[in-house]
């Protein structure tokens, strides 16, 4: 038995360091090619012969990369605080408060999730053509501002508190903000933090919309102007390889910083969801 069990640790230790390096080598390519000057980018070498700096210095310097980099900052930052904010708020009002209409509002909000991003797109486009939007960085948010995954997320972690606590606050003389911002959300960090980490990757790494709404060059995301790399005269797989080098060092820090909320997030995301 234990020879059984030792031959099995070890097949589950090699079909993880198998898969581990499936999912690893593409990155360690892209890395590596983004050393190599242009003549050694299509010879099946892992290394570099000669690396070089070079390719950094050009999309650094001679690209609008910091820009758009800012940008994506920019847009990933305050959409994350505004999802955290109002879905947390909305879950929070149909979990715990009761008026008319909740569960029909509930089914409303759930019967968004089966509409496909895609069909959005030309809604979003007209109204912000009709308000003035387009190019602008509201244009930009307005989309991401509330999703209503978040609120049925949100909304879920609420019920599952116990009513008591929200009771004893109001007893306290707390107004029902009071008892929201006091006693609720310090109960749901966990979903708080998975849910905030997925919004700023989702919104980090989106290209459709702000290829739609976006114009002029000083405007442009990380994932379109990284895309313009490639165009009808070729394509600059060595600044495209050092762009997303770079592009994807915050995502990096952030499962660094956060990777055991990542965890636990997922794992309670998938208990209460």
């Amino acid at each position: 038995m234990r020879v059984q069990n030792r031959l099995t640790g070890f097949l589950a230790l090699l079909l993880l360091l198998l898969g581990s390096s499936l999912m690893v080598l593409p990155f360690l390519w892209m890395v590596l090619t983004s050393f190599k000057p242009f003549p050694e980018l299509f010879e099946l070498r892992f290394f570099p012969r000669e690396p070089t700096w070079e390719n950094y210095r050009v999309v650094l310097w001679e690209t609008g990369f910091l820009r758009w980099f800012g940008n994506s900052l920019l847009v990933a930052s305050l959409t994350t605080l505004s999802v955290l904010f109002f879905d947390s708020l909305a879950g929070y009002t149909l979990a715990r408060l009761r008026f008319p209409g909740k569960n029909l509002i509930f089914v409303l909000i759930l019967s968004t999730l089966m509409v496909p991003t895609e069909m959005l797109v030309i809604p979003w486009y007209v109204m912000s053509a009709e308000k003035g939007w387009i190019n602008t960085y509201w244009g930009l948010l307005f989309p991401g501002l509330i999703t209503a995954f978040g609120v049925f997320l949100m909304r879920q972690f609420f019920e599952s508190l116990p009513q008591d606590l929200f009771d004893a606050g109001r007893m306290d003389g707390l107004s029902e903000f009071g008892v929201f911002w006091r006693i609720g959300l310090p109960l749901v960090r966990p979903a708080l933090a998975a849910l905030g980490i997925f919004t700023f990757l989702g919104n980090w790494n989106a290209f459709l919309w702000p290829l739609i709404v976006v114009q002029t060059p000083e405007m442009r995301t990380l994932p379109v102007g990284i895309a313009l790399f490639s165009g009808e005269a070729g394509t600059a797989w060595n600044l495209i390889m050092a762009a997303s080098s770079l592009a994807v060092l915050p995502v990096l820090l952030v499962f660094f910083f956060f990777q055991r909320q990542i965890i636990e997030g997922v794992v309670l995301t998938g208990v209460k969801g």
